[in-house]
Order: structure tokens, then C-alpha cells, then sequence
């Protein structure tokens, strides 16, 4: 009993250590749980929301359209637990402007349905549902109306249908016909499209620039009032799925089993069968048409002949009468009357050549039958010339038929694909790598500072040690003293710590979360089984750290113990030998030379630890400097240009001379601006059609004009980039890089992403879905946005466009079909101010879809959700910094007792026992922060090398002030410190102090 009351007597006294420790494991853990809790719940959240919604796992494309037989086909992959048919149409709308929208049609079968947040789902024919981002950007509220225009080309799949499309497996027409939807509406309520949770009212990347390929809202309607019997895409759910977290690895394998199967089965047969359907309608068409051109020409014909038959009738009456009364007149002048009555009774019989004369000398003699028979050649040279041209027709539309329906290709995409899920996956993450990182140099610290206060706890005690060890105690029990302080504060700090690492900091990164997407039903959880390895982690470092101290005195003799410990033998240091600053310094800088560099253990100690937390507050300004100036870099240094405009395909002309009619374009330079995505591609056939795996990245893909390559240059700084180390890269000089037609020009963000450099090959989609391997000739510099430069000539060779295919020889572009250009890249005069309320006057014309203002972008980049994470990761590392000075300071105060007593008796005053205390520990404290502050700037590029956001490479970059922030809030935490240390200082008794032990 009176053992366990010594021990708690030695556990109240050593209070400061007992907090220290604990401190130190409570921002350990929180560390290390908070950041992970955070991501977890998020992750959570959204996969439990996407499992009520049924978010597809894997969604079917085809250049031309799907058919009743395509989605009986996905029915029968094994592995499939639902498909469901989806229609939808791209309409536009008057709001400030030309804007456009999907609608979609809402599936009956349970997948990707959209979440009520506001009214009522739609229901009948006319009603839709509308995203909150349609509802803030228009101010329509429920019960709104609105009209709607469908595009006149919408997709693929209705040019398609619109020419040739035919679906062998619908036995009532024969034909598809495209999805028509009502144009009429009402807006009955406002959801969330699962397929997108970014917050409208939130962080926006502002980075993605529209093609015509994309709409501008989706709008919801019911299947009633929809027509059409061709389907957009096909969506899936795939068996066991739903079971796994979406954001797992386990959750990929089981889909991309799936998505192998539908690639390697049914896509193939299908694509064949799809254009063979397509084939077959194109012939059924033309064999219909010349069935019916033969029954109207026939038709024709026989009103001709019969028009043609009443003629001859009407003129072989003529040539009766006039022979007959030539014949009556001959015998008038015969021998008698009887011969000429004789004669008058019968009609004479005249040969089929005076019979022919007679005609056309009556025709001849008479306008009116001139012109009839006038008529009837012409008629029936018409008939004949129609009937030659549509024969011609016909036989080259059988010619030109299989050369134009093109090959129908296949696209299975996964969740990957999905722009709003992968920024989501990215964005949690980039995060939870960071708070992976950062617990290690919480718990390397953690271990140093318990095994110093540890160490010397023990040490203070050596003599009571071998008292007991002599008085039969065992080892074990003895140490048990600290073993069981050491862990009685790791586990009321790691405790403390998992309500923090649980509840605050989890609380504090939602609500950063939250303000960039939507994420219903997020609530926090707790992880048992990551919380207790969280303390025990902690636990097992600072109990190795207590048992190596223990084992170092213990392993004595009782004897040994109970006598005070031999002082260190005296040395000389390594400034002792440099004489010409040795002999210049004082009698007190000699002594804490001395103290500093002969008592090592304490020097590695103290320095080590400063520069950790040193290094952790330049690893956090680091991450905000880089981020900071993400959008100066890219807007005013890479981007040269001070405006992009973006036109509709059909307006890309009237943009271009509403722009240049302004007069405030200084030079420009005509692009084509397409959404795509850049996937790394395998082996085999780069034209394989799979997408949306994980190496894959939305890009903005713009091509060139073939005589404006030069140009490209003078908008955009073109520098090509060589992967560094530690967050650097290699850069080029400005100007060495052109762009040509043996390859494309990757955006740095996109090729550090996906691992891709010069010579790479990568697979490309433009914006019409259409697929194509390319070759990488070039990494360009790159911070925001993943743009794809590639030329007319090589454009036209990857997605073999027949419009640009001749333009690199030809005179001009505008001399041939070419790729409509449209975008705009301009340089604009005025301030920043004027550009910018310029590109806000454009977007209010009918003509532009898009207008940027590079000045806009460049103030107006924001990160929140880094810079939030940055600012707890520079409170948590200055929490630590603290703790760490505040654990040194005290036990080197605690070593020293007996030194201090000894000053106090030599008559030094308190402020000068103060300042030859404190100025050694500001001496360390300055070593450690010099070696801290390179550190930070290592462990910072590290770190920014694994964020991989989407359209993000974080150009690491510290700057002075923030070496100077970093410094300047450690020396103000030793300061602090200083102001707990010196009371301890001046309650220290000289003469109890310098008692003997014996």
C-alpha cells in the first residue's frame, strides 16, 4: 500500500510531465483520426446516398443510339443486376441569353434516380424537376412555366435515326425514332442529380469552358409525354456492388469484371449488329423509294400515253374527214352519178405513209394541235430525264450507303466518368493523404519528447529505485510506476484526442466539405477499430520509449542506484579549438557553449524537436502559398490571352463579328474548344472504348487552325516540363515548344496525374464521344485545368473528320469545310477592371455560350477546402510546437536544479539566472528552426506531390514571409514558454537544493 501511495505522490508531482505527454498523444490522435474521420464520413455519406439513388456502376454510350436488342444483350452479362433504358433530348431556352439543357428522362427501374430537395417529383406529361443551380441562375421557383426548343441536331443518335437509323427488334414501324420530349413545362421541384453533388452556391472550379457537346442544366421529366423508341445510353447496376464502398478498390474490381465482360461479349456483336440494322434500314429505304418513284412514274406514263392516245384519235378524225371529202370531190367530176354516189358511200383506204404525212401536215397547219403535241414530247421528255436522274440517285445512295453510316462504336464508362464523383474521390482523397502524412511526425516527436521526460523522470528517481530494488522489489514492479504513468496519459490524452479526431476536426473539414457539394444524410461516426489503433499506435511508442529508459537505469546494481550519479566526465567541444572565436567570448558564453554541445542527448533532443514543428507550420504556408498562387500563375503568366469566348456551333460566326465589331480586341486567334477525357491507354487497340477507368482526366481539348500553329504561342506560354523530385519539375525555355501534326501537347496537370510524358500514348474523346490513340509530343506547363493542344491536320487524322482532312494543303480554311471554330483567344486593351466587366457584357449576348475574363480568374481563384486544411495544420503543428518547447524547457530546468541552486548562491539574480537558462534554450531553439525551415520546404513538396486533384498541379512554392512567419512563431512559442519557466526558476531553494543524498 505505501508503495502505491509513493507512486501516486511521484505521479502528482510530475503533473507537467503527465500533461505533456498527454498533450502531445491528444494532437497525435487527433491528427492521425480527425483528418481520416473526416473523409470517412464524407465517403460514407456519399455512398450510402448513391446506393438509394442507384448511381449506376457502369453506363453504356453508342455513336448510334441503342436499341430494344442492345438492352436485351446487357440484360443477359452475367454479373448484371438491372439495366434501365434511358432517353433523353438537348433543348434550348431563352434566360439572359441562349442557354441549353438535357432533358432526361427519369428511369423506371430504380438507377439514377434524382433526389427531392424541394416540392414534388414529376409526374405527368409537361412536369419537370429542376437542379437548385437552374432555380438560383434563372429565379424561377416552383410552378414556374417554361418553354423549351429542341435542338435541331441534338446528338449522334438522331442524325443518325434522322438519315438511316432502323432497329431490327421493333416490329411496329420497322424504324427507331429519336426521344421526343414535351416543350411545354412546369417546374413542380427542385433535386439533385446524383450524378453531380457540387454545391451551386459553393467553390466552383471555374476552370471547365462548355462545347457544344454540353448543356448548361439537366432537367427531369417523367416518362409520360416522352416519345421515341431509340435510347440515349444504358445504365447498370452491377450485382454485389452495392455491397462494397463506392470509393474502394474492391468496389473497382467488381465492376470492371462486368465492364470486361460487356467489352469483350456483347459490345463487338452488338456494334456489328447496330450497323448492319442501320444498313439494312438504309436499303429498305431506297428499295421503298424506288418502288415508289416506279408506281408515280408509271402513273405518270399512262396519263402521258392516254393524253398522247385521245391526240391521234382526235388528229386520225381529221385525216378521215379531209380524205374522205377529197375522194367525194374526185367523183363529182366523174362519168356519172352513180359512180359518184358509189364513191361518197365508202371512206377510201390510204397506206400508212400518206396516212402519216396527212398528220403531221394537219398538225403543222393548226397551232392548236402544234402546241398539244409540243406538250406531250415535252411531258414525256421530262419523265424520262426524272426518270434517268432518280435512277442515278438511287444507285449512288446504294453506293454511298456503307461508306456513310460509319462503324458504330461502344462506350462503357464506369462512375470514374462521372465529372462530380471524381473531383469528390479526388478532392477526400488529396485530404486523407495528407492526414496519413502528417501523424508521423506528430509520433516521431511524441516518442522523442516522452523518452526525454521519461528518461529524466527515472533518472530523478535512481536513488529511490535502488532503495527499492533493495528492498526486494522487483524490476517489473518498479518500472510499472512509469510504465503505468506513461499510459494513464497517453490514454486520458488519446482519449481527449478521439473526441477531437471524431467530433471537431470531422465537424470542421464537413463543413468546409459541405460548402463545395451537397452531400445529404452526412453525419459523423465513430471507427472503434481505427480509434483504439489510433491510441495504441501512440501507446506503443511512448511505452518503448518509458521501458528503453527504464531498462538504461535499472539494468544497475541497487548500490549503484542509491548513490548519486557520477557527473560527465569534462571535454572539450569542437569551438573550444577554434581559437579565434573561443578567446573572444565571454565567461558565460563559454559555459553555454559547453552546456549546449556537451550534453548531446538534450541538443538532439530539443533541436530535433523544434525543427519537426517548425517544419510542420513551412509544410502548411507552403501548401497555401502554392495554392495562393495557383491562379496568378496560370491566368496572368501561362495564359496570355485576357479573354475566352465560346460560341454554340451554329453562333460561332455571329460571335466572331460581335467581338470583332467592339472594337476591343488587340489580336485573336480562332480555336475549337472541346470537353473530352484523356485516359492512359493499354495494350491492344487504343480504340477500345473503355473509359473512366482510373487513369482518366477530363481535359478541355482545343484545336488549332493548320495556319495559325505559330500562333498559339503568342496566347499561351508554351513550355515544356520534365518531372522533378520533392514537388519540382524541370522547366524548359519559354518559346521551345511548337505545336505540330506528328502529336498533342499535354497540360502538365493532366500528364503528372496520369504518369504521362513526351512520347506517352494516351487515348482521347472529343466532345462528340468519339475515341482515338494518340501520341504525346509534348508536356506543356500547366497548373489549372488540363487543356490538350492539338492541330487541325492531326485532329482531323485522330477522329477522322472528313471536314479538315485536306485543309493543310488547302489555300485557307475558309476555302474548305473545316472545323467550326468555336472559340475566340484574344488579347483585349484596357485595365483589368474594364476586360472584366467586358467579358460580363458578352455573356449576355444570344451569341456566346461562354466569355472569361483571365483578370476575373486570376483575383478571383479560390481553394477553400486546402486553405481550410491548412489553417488546422498550422494550428495542430503550433499546438505541438508549444508543447514540445514547454516539455524541453522543463526538463532541462529539472536536470539542472542543483546548477541553478549553486548560481542562486553565488549571488546571481533571478533575471540573470533567467537569462542564462532561457538563452540557451533560445540558442536551440534557433538551431532547430535554421534546420527546421529547409525541412519544411522537403516534407511540403512531398506532400503537394500527393495531391492529385483533378485539373490541379500544385507548383510548390514557399515564400519568404512565410519562412519569416514560421520562424518568428517558433521563437514566439519559446517565448511563451520562457514565461511558465522562469516562476519554476525562482522557486528553487538554494540550500535544499544542494543537499547531499547521502
Amino acid at each position: 500500500m505505501a508503495f502505491v501511495k509513493d507512486m501516486l505522490r511521484m505521479w502528482a508531482h510530475s503533473w507537467k510531465r503527465f500533461i505533456s505527454i498527454a498533450m502531445i498523444t491528444l494532437l497525435g490522435v487527433a491528427v492521425l483520426t480527425g483528418i481520416y474521420a473526416g473523409c470517412r464520413d464524407a465517403f460514407r455519406s456519399t455512398d450510402r446516398f448513391f446506393d438509394a439513388q442507384g448511381l449506376h456502376d457502369v453506363q453504356v454510350l453508342s455513336t448510334a443510339g441503342l436499341s430494344n436488342g442492345d438492352i436485351a444483350a446487357l440484360r443477359k452479362v452475367n454479373g448484371v443486376a438491372k439495366v434501365q433504358a434511358e432517353r433523353s433530348q438537348e433543348v434550348t431556352f431563352d434566360l439572359d441569353g441562349r442557354k441549353s439543357a438535357t432533358m432526361q428522362e427519369i428511369g423506371t427501374n430504380g438507377i439514377d434516380q434524382p433526389y427531392l430537395q424541394e416540392g414534388r417529383m414529376p409526374k405527368k406529361a409537361g412536369e419537370i424537376a429542376v437542379t437548385r443551380k437552374f432555380i438560383r441562375d434563372s429565379g424561377k421557383r416552383i410552378g414556374s412555366r417554361l418553354t423549351v426548343t429542341p435542338e435541331s441536331a441534338s446528338s449522334d443518335t438522331s442524325d443518325t435515326n434522322d438519315t438511316n437509323g432502323a432497329d431490327g427488334t421493333n416490329e411496329t414501324n420497322g424504324t427507331d425514332e429519336a426521344p421526343s420530349f414535351p416543350t411545354k413545362l412546369t417546374i413542380v421541384g427542385v433535386v439533385l442529380d446524383p450524378q453531380n453533388l457540387s454545391n451551386p452556391d459553393g467553390y466552383s472550379a471555374m476552370t471547365s469552358f462548355r462545347s457544344t457537346a454540353t448543356t448548361d442544366y439537366t432537367f427531369f421529366a417523367p416518362s409520360d409525354g416522352v416519345t421515341g423508341t431509340l435510347y440515349t445510353s444504358a445504365t447498370l447496376l452491377v450485382k454485389g456492388a452495392a455491397a462494397e464502398s463506392t470509393f474502394d478498390e474492391s468496389y473497382e474490381n467488381t465492376v470492371k469484371q462486368v465492364t470486361d465482360r460487356i467489352d469483350g461479349t456483347v459490345k463487338t456483336d452488338r456494334q456489328k449488329a447496330r450497323r448492319q440494322e442501320l444498313l439494312d434500314a438504309g436499303n429498305k429505304k431506297i428499295a421503298d423509294a424506288r418502288a415508289e418513284a416506279d408506281k408515280k412514274f408509271a402513273d405518270a406514263q399512262s396519263q402521258i400515253d392516254a393524253n398522247r392516245q385521245q391526240f391521234n384519235q382526235q388528229v386520225d378524225q381529221i385525216v378521215s374527214m379531209q380524205a374522205g371529202a377529197a375522194a367525194a370531190g374526185a367523183a363529182a367530176n366523174g362519168a356519172n352519178a352513180g359512180a359518184a354516189a358509189a364513191a361518197g358511200a365508202t371512206t377510201p383506204q390510204l397506206d400508212e405513209t400518206t396516212r402519216e404525212t396527212m398528220r403531221e401536215t394537219i398538225i403543222a397547219a393548226s397551232p392548236e394541235l402544234t402546241q398539244a403535241k409540243q406538250q406531250l414530247d415535252q411531258a414525256q421528255s421530262q419523265l424520262n430525264e426524272q426518270k434517268a436522274s432518280a435512277e442515278h440517285t438511287l444507285k449512288t445512295k446504294e453506293n454511298e450507303l456503307k461508306t456513310s453510316i460509319p462503324q458504330v462504336r461502344w462506350y462503357v464508362q464506369d462512375r470514374q466518368s462521372l465529372g462530380g464523383f471524381s473531383a469528390l474521390k479526388s478532392d477526400l482523397d488529396s485530404i486523407q493523404s495528407l492526414g496519413n502524412a502528417f501523424p508521423i511526425v506528430f509520433l516521431l516527436v511524441a516518442v522523442m519528447m516522452s523518452l526525454t521526460a521519461m528518461a529524466r523522470m527515472v533518472e530523478e528517481d535512481r536513488s529511490l529505485i535502488g532503495t527499492y530494488v533493495g528492498l526486494g522489489y522487483g524490476r517489473l514492479a518498479v518500472a510499472s510506476r512509469y510504465l503505468l504513468f506513461a499510459l494513464l496519459a497517453c490514454l486520458i490524452g488519446g482519449g481527449l484526442g478521439l473526441i477531437a479526431g471524431f467530433l471537431g476536426i470531422p465537424a470542421f473539414l464537413l463543413v468546409v466539405l459541405q460548402g463545395m457539394y451537397v452531400m445529404p444524410g452526412l453525419r459523423l461516426e465513430y471507427d472503434w477499430l481505427y480509434g483504439s489503433l489510433g491510441i495504441a499506435l501512440f501507446v506503443v511508442g511512448v511505452l518503448a520509449a518509458t521501458i528503453y529508459a527504464c531498462v538504461q537505469e535499472m539494468r544497475q546494481t541497487p548500490a549503484a542506484l542509491m548513490r548519486p550519479k557520477a557527473p560527465r566526465a569534462g571535454s572539450r567541444i569542437l569551438l573550444e579549438r577554434i581559437r579565434p572565436v573561443w578567446n573572444r567570448m565571454g565567461f558565460l558564453g563559454k559555459v553555454t557553449a559547453r552546456n549546449i554541445f556537451r550534453f548531446k542527448s538534450r541538443l538532439i533532443m530539443t533541436v530535433g524537436g523544434v525543427a519537426g514543428c517548425t517544419a510542420l507550420i513551412v509544410c502548411g504556408l507552403a501548401i497555401n502559398d502554392t495554392v495562393a498562387d495557383l491562379g496568378i500563375k496560370q491566368y496572368r503568366d501561362i495564359y496570355q490571352y485576357d479573354l475566352m469566348v465560346v460560341s454554340d456551333d451554329s453562333d460561332a460566326s455571329a460571335m466572331r463579328t460581335k467581338v470583332a465589331s467592339d472594337g476591343r480586341v488587340t489580336s485573336s486567334l480562332d480555336v475549337r474548344i472541346e470537353s473530352g477525357d484523356l485516359t492512359v491507354a493499354g495494350s491492344g487497340d487504343g480504340d477500345s472504348g473503355k473509359a473512366g477507368s482510373s487513369g482518366s482526366e477530363s481535359i478541355q481539348l482545343v484545336a488549332v487552325p493548320e495556319k495559325h500553329l505559330s500562333d498559339l504561342g503568342e496566347m499561351v506560354t508554351l513550355q515544356p516540363v520534365s518531372s522533378g523530385i520533392l514537388g519540382t519539375s524541370g522547366v524548359g525555355k519559354t518559346g521551345s515548344l511548337k505545336l505540330d501534326d506528328d502529336g498533342v501537347i499535354v497540360a502538365q496537370s493532366a500528364a503528372s496525374a496520369l504518369g504521362v510524358k513526351a512520347g506517352s500514348k494516351v487515348r482521347l474523346t472529343n466532345g462528340d464521344g468519339v475515341q482515338a490513340t494518340a501520341k504525346v509530343s509534348a508536356v506543356n506547363r500547366n497548373l489549372i485545368g488540363s487543356d490538350v493542344y492539338v492541330s487541325e491536320t492531326y485532329y482531323a487524322k485522330l477522329f477522322d473528320s472528313k471536314d479538315a482532312k485536306n485543309t493543310k494543303n488547302s489555300k485557307s480554311s475558309e476555302d474548305s469545310e473545316a472545323l467550326t471554330w468555336n472559340a475566340m483567344l484574344a488579347k483585349l486593351s484596357g485595365s483589368d477592371t474594364s476586360q472584366t466587366d467586358y467579358a460580363e457584357s458578352l455573356e449576355e449576348d444570344s451569341s456566346v455560350m461562354k466569355a472569361v475574363s483571365c483578370a476575373h480568374m486570376a483575383d478571383s481563384f479560390k481553394f477553400d477546402l486546402m486553405g481550410a486544411v491548412v489553417a488546422l495544420i498550422v494550428a495542430l503543428a503550433g499546438g505541438l510546437a508549444l508543447v514540445v518547447l514547454f516539455t524541453l524547457a522543463n526538463t532541462n530546468v529539472s536536470e539542472r536544479v542543483r546548477e541553478m541552486a549553486t548560481l542562486k548562491v553565488l549571488g546571481f539574480f533571478d533575471r540573470e539566472v533567467h537569462h542564462y537558462v532561457n538563452r540557451e534554450m533560445m540558442i536551440l531553439t534557433v538551431m532547430g528552426v535554421i534546420l527546421g525551415l529547409p525541412l519544411g520546404r522537403l516534407v511540403g513538396g512531398m506532400l503537394t506531390m500527393a495531391l492529385n486533384m483533378p485539373s490541379l498541379y500544385f507548383e510548390v512554392e514557399v515564400k519568404p514571409l512565410s519562412y519569416v512567419i514560421a520562424a518568428v512563431a517558433t521563437m514566439a512559442f519559446a517565448l511563451l514558454v520562457q514565461l511558465f519557466v522562469n516562476p519554476v526558476l525562482d522557486r528553487i531553494d538554494p540550500i535544499s537544493s544542494l543537499k547531499s543524498v547521502e
